[in-house]
C-alpha cells in the first residue's frame, strides 16, 4: 500500500515537460492530475489536524468532480485509492479522549454523603486553614524572608576558588616544528580569591532595608487576606443562618395554612363557611408550600457557597450550629472607632512600607553611578605536567575602585522615577484613608440602625401572634372573616421575617465594623 507521500510523487509524475528552443521548459498539468493532487494534500493536511476522513466528506468538492470528469474520463490506481480513502472513514469507535485531569467520573463520588453542623468559629478556623489565598499570602511571606539572607550576603566576604587545566604548544599550522621532543605543555593552575565591598554608595543597605520592608509589607497582607476570609466567612455563616431561618418561618406558615384550612372546611360543613372561603385557604397554603420550596434552595446554595470558602471536602454539606440572635455589643464611639481603625488597618501601614521601600530603591537607583571600593586578596598556585619544574605560587593584595561616572542619564531617571512613585504612594494613602473612614462609618450607622430594628420588630412579632390568635377566635365564633385570617397570617410571617431580618443584619454590621478597624472576636 502506497503512502500519501509516495502517492503525491507518482500524481506529479504524469506531468508533461516539453522543451522550447530558448532553453525553458513548461510544464502542463492535466486537470485530473491537478485535483487529484489538491484533493490528495487536504486529505493529507485533515488527518494532520486530526479530522476524521468522513468529516472531510462534508466538504463540497462536487465542482472539482465535475472538472475531473470533463477532463478525462480515464481511471488510474491512485484515482481509486483516493477515492477508497476517502469513502472508508475510521471509525468513531476508535477514537478515545485521554482523561488526565483528576475529575470524578461516576455520579457516586460526587453525591452529598454527608452533613456537618459547625459554629461561625470553627468556620473561621477551617478557612485560615485551608483557604487558598491564606496560604498563598503565608508562601509570599516565607519568600520575602528568604530574599533577606540574599540581600544581607552582598555585605559578606565572597570567596571564591577557580582552577584550570591547561595544554598549549606551537606551532601548530604555521611555522618550523622542533626536530626533537614535543613543544606542547601541559599546566595545572588554581586560585584563591576573596573579595570584600567597603564601599558601595549604600547600594548594599539599601537592598537589605528593602528586603526587611518588603517582609513587612507581606505580613501586613497576610492580615488584610485573613481579615477579608473572615468577613466573607462570616456573612456567609449569617447568609447560612438566614436560610435556616426562612425554612422555619415557611414551615411555620404553612401550618398556619393548613389550620386555616380546616377551619374553613369545617364551617362549611356547620353551614356558615363558604366555598370561597375554603379555595382562599387552599390558594394561601399553596403559596406558603411555594415560598418553603424556594427557601430550601436558598439553603442548599448557601451551604455550598459556605463550602466554597472553607475548602473541605465537597461530599459534605455544613449546617449552621449556632442559632440567630446578637453577637455582641459595640462599645466604642464614632469618633473612637475611626481612629482604631487608622492605626489598625493593615492598608494604611502597607502605603508607608511602600513609600519607604521606594525611597530605598531611590538609593539603589543614585548609586548606579557612583564610585565602588573592593578590597581582594588572591593567593594562585601553578605546576607544571609535562616538565619536572616544581610548583610555583603568587599572591596579590589589593584594592579596586570602579566608577561608572558616565552612563548616559540613566542613574538618574530611574531615581527620578521612584521620586513619582513615592508621590504615587502618598496619594494612594490618602484615598486608603478615607476609604477607610467610610466603612466604619458604614458599618457604624448600619449597626445603630439595625439595634432599633430589632426592638421594632420584636413589638411587631408579638402583636401579629396576638392579631392572628384573635382572628380566628373571631372567624371560628363567625362574627370574623376568612380574609383577615390570611390577612393576619401574611402579617405574622413578614414579622418573623423582619424580625430574623434585623438580627443578621446587626450581626452583619458588627463583623464589618470588627473587620474595619480590625478588633474581630
Amino acid at each position: 500500500m502506497l503512502t500519501p507521500i509516495q502517492l503525491i510523487h507518482q500524481l506529479n509524475r504524469r506531468c508533461v515537460v516539453t522543451s522550447r528552443p530558448s532553453h525553458t521548459q513548461s510544464f502542463s498539468f492535466p486537470g485530473t492530475v491537478r485535483f487529484q493532487t489538491i484533493l490528495a494534500i487536504i486529505g493529507l493536511g485533515l488527518g494532520g489536524l486530526g479530522v476524521e476522513t468522513a468529516r472531510a466528506k462534508s466538504l463540497d468538492f462536487g465542482d472539482v468532480r465535475h472538472l475531473e470528469l470533463a477532463t478525462s474520463n480515464q481511471s488510474s490506481p491512485e484515482r481509486s485509492k483516493i477515492a477508497q480513502t476517502t469513502t472508508n472513514p475510521a471509525s468513531d469507535s476508535n477514537i478515545k479522549l485521554p482523561n488526565d485531569l483528576n475529575l470524578p467520573k461516576t455520579g457516586r463520588e460526587v453525591q452529598i454523603t454527608g452533613t456537618r453542623a459547625i459554629t461561625i468559629q470553627e468556620a473561621i478556623d477551617l478557612a485560615f486553614r485551608n483557604n487558598r489565598q491564606v496560604q498563598a499570602s503565608r508562601l509570599t511571606v516565607a519568600r520575602s524572608q528568604a530574599s533577606i539572607g540574599a540581600a544581607q550576603a552582598t555585605q559578606a566576604v565572597q570567596v571564591g576558588l577557580t582552577s584550570t587545566l591547561q595544554n598549549q604548544g606551537s606551532p601548530l599550522i604555521i611555522g618550523d616544528r622542533p626536530q626533537i621532543g614535543n613543544s606542547s605543555t601541559t599546566d595545572v593552575q588554581g586560585t584563591l580569591q576573596a573579595t570584600y565591598n567597603v564601599l558601595s554608595a549604600g547600594r548594599n543597605q539599601s537592598s537589605v532595608r528593602v528586603a526587611e520592608e518588603q517582609v513587612r509589607f507581606d505580613r501586613l497582607d497576610l492580615i488584610r487576606v485573613e481579615q477579608l476570609v473572615r468577613g466573607q466567612v462570616i456573612t456567609a455563616y449569617y447568609d447560612l443562618q438566614g436560610a435556616d431561618s426562612a425554612i422555619i418561618i415557611n414551615q411555620a406558615s404553612v401550618l398556619d395554612a393548613t389550620r386555616s384550612l380546616s377551619d374553613a372546611q369545617l364551617q362549611e360543613r356547620a353551614g356558615v363557611g363558604t366555598r370561597f372561603d375554603i379555595l382562599r385557604a387552599q390558594v394561601q397554603l399553596a403559596t406558603a408550600n411555594q415560598d418553603l420550596t424556594n427557601s430550601q434552595g436558598q439553603q442548599q446554595t448557601a451551604r455550598k457557597r459556605i463550602a466554597q470558602l472553607l475548602v473541605v471536602d465537597n461530599n459534605t454539606q455544613f449546617t449552621a450550629a449556632d442559632t440567630v440572635r446578637e453577637s455582641g455589643t459595640w462599645n466604642y464611639s464614632l469618633e473612637e472607632s475611626v481612629v482604631i481603625a487608622f492605626k489598625n488597618r493593615p492598608e494604611v501601614k502597607q502605603q508607608l512600607s511602600l513609600r519607604l521601600i521606594s525611597e530605598q530603591q531611590q538609593i539603589i537607583a543614585s548609586a548606579a553611578d557612583s564610585a565602588q571600593v573592593n578590597l581582594f586578596a588572591r593567593y594562585g598556585l601553578g605546576k607544571s605536567l609535562t616538565t619536572s619544574v616544581s610548583a610555583q605560587d603568587n599572591y596579590s593584595l589589593g584594592a579596586q575602585l570602579s566608577w561608572n561616572f558616565l552612563d548616559g542619564g540613566a542613574a538618574g531617571s530611574n531615581s527620578n522615577r521612584e521620586k513619582v512613585n513615592q508621590q504615587i504612594y502618598e496619594n494612594q494613602f490618602t484615598t486608603t484613608r478615607n476609604q477607610i473612614r467610610f466603612e466604619v462609618e458604614q458599618a457604624y450607622f448600619s449597626l445603630g440602625s439595625s439595634q432599633k430594628n430589632i426592638a421594632t420588630s420584636t413589638q411587631a412579632l408579638r402583636q401579629a401572634e396576638e392579631s392572628l390568635k384573635l382572628a380566628r377566635l373571631r372567624f371560628q365564633a363567625g362574627v370574623g372573616t376568612q380574609t383577615d385570617v390570611i390577612v393576619a397570617q401574611t402579617a405574622l410571617a413578614t414579622a418573623r421575617g423582619n424580625r430574623i431580618t434585623a438580627i443578621l443584619n446587626y450581626n452583619r454590621a458588627l463583623s464589618s465594623l470588627r473587620t474595619a478597624t480590625v478588633l474581630a472576636q
